[in-house]
């Protein structure tokens, strides 16, 4: 990889130095790679509290996420495939809801509570009161 001279493949590196590492243009960051790896694409490890990972695993996410060339579309050029299949797979061992669908699990939580009666303030044996006598002023 470019910019891994003075680290191995296999050294453990901070997210935000690996990502300056492995993306020199700046195009990645830590929090980039943390996404990868809540999508299952990055192998990393947390020791004393601090997530690491290597330029070795950076490389096979790069190689999940990869998209293959397709044939020419009418214009002539190249026209892109959706992404490999292994980049769009769930992470495999969770029993996590997608990323995607847990503000729409919520929304629709917050809807079933909004459709729901509304429970009752008054206890059962609360009497009315009586009525008043109005009078009228002239």
């Amino acid at each position: 990889m470019n910019g891994s001279t003075d680290y191995t493949e296999n050294a453990p590196l901070r997210l935000d130095t690996a990502a300056r590492i492995a993306f020199p243009d700046g195009s990645m960051g830590a929090a980039g790679l943390r996404k990868e790896r809540d999508r299952g694409r990055l192998e990393t490890e947390i020791i004393a509290g601090k997530e690491y990972t290597t330029l070795a695993a950076i490389g096979r996410m790069r190689e999940l996420c990869r998209v293959q060339a397709k044939e020419f579309d009418s214009s002539g050029g190249p026209k892109a495939e959706r992404p490999t299949v292994a980049c769009v797979a769930k992470p495999v061992g969770t029993s996590r809801m997608p990323d995607d669908d847990i503000p729409l699990a919520a929304a629709r939580a917050n809807l079933l509570k909004l459709k729901s009666a509304s429970p009752n303030t008054s206890t059962k044996n609360t009497s009315r009161r009586a009525s008043a006598i109005v009078t009228p002023i002239k």
